[in-house]
Order: C-alpha cells, then sequence, then structure tokens
C-alpha cells in the first residue's frame, strides 16, 4: 500500500474533507513539480518485489511469517497482508550492463536467505501464483498479518463490500463461493517490476505497458487453480477484481469501474490523469496517520512524500500501476509497475519474464513511438483478458489487425524486439541470451506454469481425492523449484514420487466427496432407489431447500421398506421422511480423518454426511477412507 500508517477514514464528514483536501493537494503539489522539471532524467532504473507463499511439511498454507520476521528481520524483507505470505524488496539498478544479473544474483541471494530462515520454522518457500492447497478456512480473519495497516485495509474494504458475496467464475470447472472476507486477496502473489520513466515519455511509455499486458502474462501464466477448481490461466486476475469489487447491481445499465481495473482507454496527456481519474472515480477509504503539507514542502526546496496520494494510490489496483518515488539524494522520479507476472514458477522463470518485459518495453518505444496509431483499446484490453483466461493457447488481436497465436507473436516478433530493446542498453549479452532463450522454449513447447498445473493435477485427480492431489502436486511443484530449472523442462511427475500425509494429519475435507446428489423429505421412495442404483452408492443425504441436512436415507433401510412391502406387511411407507434416519452422526470439515475412522469404526456405520453450521457440505463414506488408505500404502 505504499504508506505504513494508515487509518481508516471515519464518516465523520469533516475528517473526510480535510482528507480529500489532502488529497487535492498533493495532485496540484505532483502538477507543480512537473511543470518545474523537479523530476530525475537521464537514468532508467529497474527494481523488483518477490511476493511468496509459506507451508508446512504438506504443502498446506504455515502462518508463520511473523514468527520468521522475530528470527530474521533484514529491511528488505516485509509482511504482507496473510500470515502466510512474505515479501521483499530489489535493490533498484541502472538499466544497463548487468543490472539483469545484479537482479537475479540479489534475487537468489535474498531467497536463499528467506528459505533457510523458514526451514528454521518447519516452513518452505512456494513461488506460485495462487497456492493451490489453500482452503477457504485459510482465509478467515485470524489470518490477516497482526499489524495495523493489514486491519484497516481489511475493514475498510469489508465496508464498502458490505455482507457476504459470491465468487464466481469458470474454467475447466466451476468456482462458486460465498465468502465475507476480502483476504480472498492473499491468495494471489507475484513478481513486480519497476521500470523509471522520464516524465515526457511516461504516457507512450505506458500505453505499450497496456499493449504488451496480454502477450506478457500469456507467456508468463502461472495461477490456473484456486480451491481445487481449474479455472484461467492466471486466475489471480478474477480473483483480484471479483475479491474486492465494491460496485453494486442497478436497475438500469450503468458504468463503474472495479477498484482493480485495466483502466477505461489509453492515456493521453500526463501521468496525472491516471491520478484524477481514480480520485474521480472511487471514494478514498483510507487515509494516512500523518499530515503533511506538500506545497510547505515544495517551498522549503525539500520534495513531498504525497502521502494522502500515496495511500489512495495504495487502494486503487491498476495491472500497471504508476508510482511516485523520491531518491535518496530527495530528487523525485515516476515509475510504471507492473503487475500482471505471477511468483514462479523458478527464479529463473521470473527472471526471464522481467526480462522479456522489459526488452519488449524498450523495443517497442523505439518501434512504435506512439502504440495507439496501431492497436485500439479495446483489442488490448480483449487480449489481456484472453491471456488470463487461455493462457499461451489464446489468439490476439495485435498491429495491422493481425490475429495471430500468442506463441507465435511471442517467437517470431515480440523477442526480437525484445532483444534489440535490451541491446540498446548495452545489457550483457549473456543475460540477454539465457532469459529470452527459457522465454523462447517456453513459446515453442507450449509450456508455462498454468500448463504444467493443470497437466499435473489432472494426472494425480485421476488416481487420489482431489485434496491429495493437490498436496502432491505442491510438493511436486517445490521440488521442481529447488532445482531452479525452468517450467519448461520440467516432467510430470508421478503421484508416488510425493510423501503422502499420514491419517492423523489429514482433514476430513481433503477427503470427502463434494459431487453428490441429495433428496428431500417428500420424494418417493422409488425415486430414491432408483438414484441410488444409477450412481451406485450405498448412502443418501436428506437436506431441507436451504442445504440444511435433515436425515439420512441408507440402502439398508430401503432393502427393509421393499422386502415389508413385498411380503405384504402392510407398510404405509412411500417417502423419505417415512424411513429416513433424521438424525444421523456428522463429522465437521476441520476434523481429521483418523477422528472419522474412529466415528464410523465405534458405531458400525459406513458413510458420514459432512456439515458446517448445519448445512451439507460433503460425504464421507469407507471408499473414500480406503482409496485413502491404499494411497498411504503405496510405496
Amino acid at each position: 500500500m505504499g504508506e505504513a500508517r494508515v487509518k481508516i477514514l471515519s464518516r465523520d464528514k469533516i475528517e473526510r474533507q480535510h482528507f480529500v483536501q489532502q488529497l487535492l493537494a498533493d495532485v496540484h503539489a505532483l502538477e507543480y513539480m512537473l511543470k518545474n522539471d523537479w523530476f530525475e532524467t537521464g537514468v532508467v532504473r529497474i527494481g523488483a518485489e518477490q511476493e511468496f507463499c509459506l507451508v508446512d511439511q504438506f504443502g498446506k498454507p504455515a502462518n508463520k511469517a511473523m514468527e520468521i520476521l522475530q528470527d530474521f528481520h533484514p529491511d528488505w524483507l516485509t509482511t504482507e497482508l496473510a500470515q502466510f505470505n512474505l515479501e521483499f524488496n530489489l535493490s533498484p539498478y541502472v538499466f544497463e550492463g548487468d543490472a539483469i544479473s545484479g537482479l537475479a544474483n540479489e534475487l537468489r541471494t535474498n531467497f536463499d536467505q528467506v528459505q533457510e530462515a523458514a526451514k528454521r520454522h518447519g516452513t518452505d518457500v512456494v513461488l506460485t501464483g495462487i497456492l493451490p492447497t489453500i482452503r477457504k478456512f485459510d482465509l478467515t480473519a485470524d489470518n490477516v498479518t497482526p499489524q495495523q495497516r493489514y486491519h484497516a485495509l481489511m475493514a475498510a474494504l469489508g465496508e464498502m463490500r458490505g455482507a457476504a458475496y459470491e465468487i464466481k467464475f469458470r474454467g475447466i470447472d466451476e468456482l462458486l463461493i460465498k465468502h465475507d472476507s476480502p483476504l480472498l486477496e492473499a491468495c494471489n502473489t507475484s513478481f513486480q517490476v519497476h521500470l523509471q520513466v522520464e516524465p515526457e515519455t511516461f504516457v507512450p511509455m505506458y500505453n505499450i505497458a497496456q499493449a504488451l499486458a496480454g502477450p506478457t502474462m500469456a507467456i508468463a501464466a502461472n495461477s490456473p487453480m484456486l480451491m481445487g477448481k481449474r479455472l484461467w490461466h492466471e486466475t489471480r486476475i478474477v480473483l483480484f477484481q471479483q475479491s474486492i469489487d465494491d460496485r453494486h447491481s442497478y436497475d438500469y445499465q450503468r458504468e463503474k469501474s472495479p477498484r482493480v481495473t485495466f483502466g477505461s482507454g489509453w492515456l493521453k496527456k500526463s501521468i496525472l490523469d491516471i491520478y484524477k481519474e481514480d480520485i474521480s472515480r472511487f471514494r478514498p477509504v483510507l487515509g494516512p496517520e500523518e499530515i503533511e503539507d506538500a506545497f510547505e514542502k515544495i517551498k522549503a526546496g525539500k520534495t513531498p512524500k504525497l502521502k494522502a496520494l500515496q495511500v489512495h494510490n495504495g487502494t486503487v489496483y491498476r495491472w500497471n500501476r504508476p508510482c511516485f518515488g523520491i531518491n535518496p539524494d530527495g530528487r523525485p522520479h515516476m515509475r510504471i509497475e507492473n503487475r500482471i507476472l505471477p511468483a514462479g514458477p523458478t527464479l529463473d522463470d521470473e527472471m526471464a519474464n522481467t526480462t522479456f518485459w522489459l526488452g519488449a518495453m524498450t523495443g517497442m518505444a523505439r518501434l512504435y513511438p506512439d502504440i495507439t496509431k496501431f492497436l485500439s483499446f479495446a483489442d488490448v484490453r480483449d487480449n489481456f483478458i484472453k491471456s488470463a483466461r487461455n493462457g499461451i493457447d489464446c489468439t490476439l488481436n495485435w498491429i495491422n489487425d493481425q490475429k495471430v497465436g500468442a506463441a507465435e507473436l511471442i517467437q517470431k516478433e515480440l523477442i526480437p524486439i525484445a532483444r534489440e530493446g535490451l541491446e540498446s542498453r548495452n545489457i550483457r549479452k549473456e543475460d540477454i541470451d539465457k532469459y529470452l532463450g527459457i522465454i523462447e522454449e517456453r513459446a515453442r513447447k507450449h509450456a508455462t506454469g498454468a500448463r504444467w498445473i493443470l497437466k499435473t493435477f489432472t494426472s494425480f485427480n485421476e488416481e487420489t481425492t482431489r485434496e491429495q492431489a493437490l498436496s502432491s502436486m505442491t510438493a511436486a511443484m517445490l521440488k521442481r523449484q529447488q532445482s531452479n530449472k525452468p517450467v519448461h523442462e520440467w516432467d510430470i511427475p508421478k503421484l508416488s514420487e510425493n510423501p503422502s500425509p499420514s491419517l492423523g494429519h489429514q482433514l476430513v475435507e481433503e477427503c470427502m466427496t463434494t459431487d453428490f446428489c441429495t433428496v428431500q423429505q417428500g420424494d418417493l421412495l422409488e425415486l430414491v432407489a432408483d438414484m441410488m442404483d444409477w450412481r451406485n452408492v450405498r448412502h443418501m443425504p436428506v437436506e431441507d431447500k436451504d442445504g440444511n441436512l435433515v436425515g439420512l436415507v441408507t440402502s439398508r433401510l430401503l432393502m427393509r421398506h421393499f422386502m415389508r412391502r413385498t411380503k405384504s406387511f402392510g407398510t404405509q411407507a412411500e417417502f423419505v421422511e417415512d424411513i429416513m434416519i433424521d438424525q444421523p452422526l456428522t463429522i465437521t470439515p476441520r476434523e481429521t480423518l483418523l477422528e472419522a475412522m474412529h466415528i464410523m469404526t465405534k458405531n458400525n456405520i459406513g458413510c458420514l454426511p459432512v456439515v458446517a453450521e448445519s448445512k451439507l457440505v460433503g460425504m464421507l463414506s469407507e471408499s473414500n477412507l480406503m482409496r485413502m488408505t491404499r494411497r498411504l500404502m503405496m510405496p
């Protein structure tokens, strides 16, 4: 969010008006500095931020961030929104010569130190856009990092969103969940790249960043799964938008931009246009704790921090974000922050993505000083969505109204442009060849992190439960990351290569069936019998219209019913409510499989409905447990 010390803007009219006055003063101060040539020119710097996930020995989210920081707290390592995430910042490098290798070496050094610190707390570090093993209960308020700014952000976003809201999108599978916490945002981890830009070239460079968003994301996609569902190749894009979307439906169509946005059109005049649009469209939700008079600073010849503007900019999430900064010598500068790139799959993959984007930005600026004359914004935004949805498999709209596959565009046009751009900055040839070579092989083989995850999960899911497949895939991912072989060299692993947790460590929700049929109390028993025969099941849960579990029908109960009717015992049973068990034993998703086995053995039952807050969420049967036990016994 930029400014660390923030507070929720209260409903007090005077306080809110005061913040708005600060915000407007910051805009005018920025305008003054631009008009009077305060900004640094003649140098281009690059930098990056690395977000990552912390996992336990079974690949599940580990809320160890604060423990690790107590033990290991260099200036460059910092917290993130959730306690299972951390982030570190890399130094700025002048974009020339060995800048790429300098960035890569610092990235490796920092990562190794964090990994060593994490291992001291029984934790591993995983680079991935969305951790496959994240579960809904990992995203509760208890797991927010215990710092005032994060709680302020959660409270502000929660107030904007109101009560529980639905997240819904479709890929190979469909995800539809109701959630009441904006912590869903914390599922996303990225590798954010910064490029310093001069004021005079900010507009054309920002527009080029927008034009490159689609192809860059297509080749870098690494986030195809959330909560066990195969969704978009870069699911981060739609998840981030929906998780903090504060818009509401109206009877009449009305254009309202989401707080997470690609933008509404080409940038035309200056960086100020972005800030002015965001102030116009989005109400402030947070403010800085400390007040700063920007013009008093300017009168004193000092660069103001523009705290109000920084905080507001931190609550509007553009995928290419404008950034204001101050150099150690006190001079201001501006940057474009690329927030499109996901974390992982390896450090070399991240550096390849970075090198490709920086080179393409530079090369495109030389070839197309005004990209808006060659591409429509509608096509560019369409590319962004198609790349997020389909990754390297998508077809893009390109210059001269071409329709070209992402892989072909990257291989034949953008890699050569990126190479020329990097050469124009005198970047070391070895770095250019290494990292653009990774991009070229990825495009040639259609081998992105997203495709590896989808192939691996599909293979594992045919052999074991969904949750076990996710855990095993995460373990395989971690093993391959540690080799630092780029993802296009990764093989599809075998399920047997990854250890399985014991029944005492696995939860019911990791084994239960979630795709099942139910009946209601007034349904005919003949219907129930046929449904159980068709689906080859021995237990049929009974729920009401609100999804509450109200009973259970078993094959044994049905058999008794039909035997009595056949023998003319005069049974009057016709409906489910006549024979169902009206208070069946149940279990919650958070209990262990070992506890489930104890309940089933003690009570001599073959099935446990899984219930959360009286709602039926799953079924755990003997066959589920047998399947899991076979997996645990595999060599």
